[in-house]
C-alpha cells in the first residue's frame, strides 16, 4: 500500500471516530446526562491504594497536645476547664526579650534569609551558655540552631539511624520520641522504670535491653513526663554504660536549670568527657525563658553529625526565623534573674500539687525533682466506677475526669507508662489547687 493510500485511509478513520463521539455527546446532551458542568464535577482518575503513606500513617499523634487542644476548645466555648496538659510556662517571655524581637523585626537584614545552621552570633551565644551552665565546651561550628527542641530530637535521629537501628528509649518517655526514632527507620525499644526507682534509669536495665542491633541510647534528665533528676554518679555510670557498648546517646537537657530541692543537673559529657565524639545535646529556649511559641532549639555534636543534620534541614525548613533567633541571642546572653523567679515559682507548685495529689484517694506520687510535672501512679483507681462508668484504663480515666470535673491530663499510654497521669504543674497557683480539688473530688466517689 502507498503511503498516500495510508494518509487517506487513517485520515478516513479519525474522521470517522470523531463524527461518532460527536453523535454520542450530542445525544447524551439532549437527554440532560452531560453538560459541562457535570463533566466538571467527574472524579479524576484514581491508582487504587493508599492515599497517606505507610510512615506517617503510623504517627501517633501528640497526645499532650491533643489534651491541651481539648480544653482549649471548652474554654473557647465557654466552659470552665483547668488544663494540666501543656507543658509550657505560663509566664510571658521576659521583656528584654520581646524587645529585642520587636528590635529585629526593623532591621531589614532580618528579612532574609540567613545561614541554615543559624546566625553565627546565636551559635557562638549557645556555646558560650553551654560552657556557662552545664561546662560543656564547644564550639560555635559544632552548633545547629533548629525550629525548637523537636527538630532537634528528628534531625538526631534522622542523621544517626539506618533502618533497623535500635534506640533504648527509658520509660516513661516524652510523646515525641519514639515518633521520631521510627520515622527516621529506627526501632525505639523502651526500658522500663517505676516509682520503686523514683523513675531512675539505671544501667544494668539498660545492659539489659541491648543487643547488637542498638545504635543509640535516649537520655533525658530532668525527665518529662516524671520530672526524675539523675544524679551525677547516675549520669556517670549511663555514659559510661554507652562509651563500654560503642553506643551513639542523645541527651535532650531542655529542662537543665528547672531543678529543686537541693538537687544539681549534671551534662552526660560533662561526667564522661571521652563520649563527646558520640554525643549530640539537644537543647532550646522553650522552657527556661518562657519562650515555647518562639520555636528556637539546637543540636550540638560532633563536626561531621553537625553539617550532614545541617545538609537535611537545608532541604526542610532552612534557616529558623531570625527575628527569633534575635531574641534567643538577648535571651541567652542576659542575666538569669527571670529564670529564677519562675523555677521559685515552679518549685512552689511542685511541692503544693505533690503534697494535694498524695491526698487523692486512689493516687500515690513519686515527689518530682525537676522540670514542671507530676506523674501520680492512679493504678488504685482502675476496675473502679466512676461517675457510673467503670474505668479501665488511664484514657478512660483522663476522659472521664475532663467530662465530670473539667480537668484535662494526660493519660500514662502516652508515655509509655499505662497507669499514670502526667499533670504539668506550669499554670497558675489558684488554678492549679482548684483542678486538683476537682481531682480529689471526682476520685472521692470511686466504688
Amino acid at each position: 500500500m502507498s503511503g498516500t493510500l495510508v494518509a487517506v485511509v487513517a485520515a478516513a478513520v479519525v474522521a470517522a471516530l470523531v463524527v461518532v463521539v460527536a453523535a454520542v455527546v450530542a445525544a447524551a446532551v439532549s437527554e440532560g446526562g452531560v453538560t459541562c458542568a457535570s463533566m466538571a464535577r467527574m472524579e479524576p482518575f484514581e491508582k487504587p491504594g493508599r492515599r497517606i503513606s505507610l510512615r506517617v500513617a503510623a504517627v501517633t499523634p501528640s497526645a499532650t497536645l491533643a489534651v491541651d487542644a481539648k480544653a482549649k476548645a471548652l474554654k473557647a466555648a465557654g466552659e470552665d476547664v483547668i488544663g494540666f496538659g501543656a507543658g509550657e510556662p505560663d509566664f510571658p517571655t521576659p521583656e528584654h526579650i520581646v524587645e529585642a524581637a520587636a528590635a529585629a523585626c526593623r532591621d531589614s537584614a532580618n528579612h532574609r534569609y540567613t545561614p541554615t545552621a543559624g546566625l553565627p552570633e546565636l551559635r557562638e551565644a549557645i556555646a558560650a551558655k553551654t560552657l556557662r551552665d552545664s561546662g560543656y565546651q564547644v564550639s560555635a561550628s559544632q552548633v545547629l540552631v533548629t525550629n525548637g527542641g523537636k527538630q532537634a530530637v528528628e534531625e538526631a535521629f534522622a542523621t544517626l539511624l539506618d533502618p533497623g537501628d535500635e534506640v533504648l528509649l527509658p520509660a516513661p518517655y516524652w510523646t515525641t520520641y519514639p515518633e521520631a526514632i521510627s520515622l527516621a527507620g529506627g526501632v525505639p525499644v523502651a526500658v522500663p522504670s517505676d516509682e520503686s526507682t523514683s523513675f531512675h534509669v539505671t544501667a544494668e536495665a539498660l545492659e539489659a535491653a541491648c543487643t547488637p542491633k542498638t545504635k543509640v541510647l535516649l537520655f533525658c534528665s530532668p525527665s518529662n513526663p516524671t520530672g526524675a533528676v539523675a544524679t551525677p554518679r547516675e549520669v556517670e555510670e549511663i555514659a559510661r554504660f554507652a562509651l563500654e557498648r560503642g553506643l551513639w546517646v542523645v541527651t535532650d537537657e531542655i529542662y537543665e536549670h528547672l531543678v529543686y530541692g537541693g538537687r544539681a543537673f549534671t551534662s552526660l559529657p560533662v561526667a564522661c568527657p571521652e563520649i563527646a565524639n558520640r554525643c549530640v545535646v539537644v537543647n532550646g529556649v522553650a522552657k527556661t525563658y518562657a519562650m515555647t511559641g518562639w520555636r528556637v532549639g539546637w543540636m550540638i555534636g560532633p563536626p561531621d553529625v553537625v553539617d550532614a543534620a545541617a545538609n537535611l534541614q537545608s532541604h526542610s525548613t532552612s534557616n529558623v526565623s531570625n527575628v527569633s533567633q534575635r531574641a534567643a541571642i538577648a535571651a541567652l546572653t542576659g542575666d538569669l534573674q527571670a529564670v529564677a523567679r519562675m523555677r521559685e515559682a515552679f518549685d512552689r507548685r511542685r511541692r503544693t500539687i505533690y503534697r494535694m495529689l498524695s491526698e487523692c484517694e486512689g493516687v500515690t506520687c513519686v515527689e518530682p525533682e525537676g522540670a514542671f510535672y507530676a506523674f501520680p501512679s492512679v493504678k488504685a483507681l482502675m476496675g473502679r466506677r466512676l461517675a457510673g462508668r467503670i474505668v479501665g484504663d488511664t484514657l478512660e480515666l483522663a476522659d472521664v475526669a475532663i467530662a465530670e470535673a473539667r480537668v484535662a491530663v494526660v493519660p500514662g499510654e502516652a508515655f509509655g507508662a499505662p497507669g499514670y497521669l502526667r499533670l504539668s504543674y506550669a499554670l497558675g497557683d489558684e488554678a492549679m489547687e482548684e483542678g486538683v480539688r476537682r481531682l480529689a473530688k471526682l476520685f472521692a466517689t470511686a466504688e
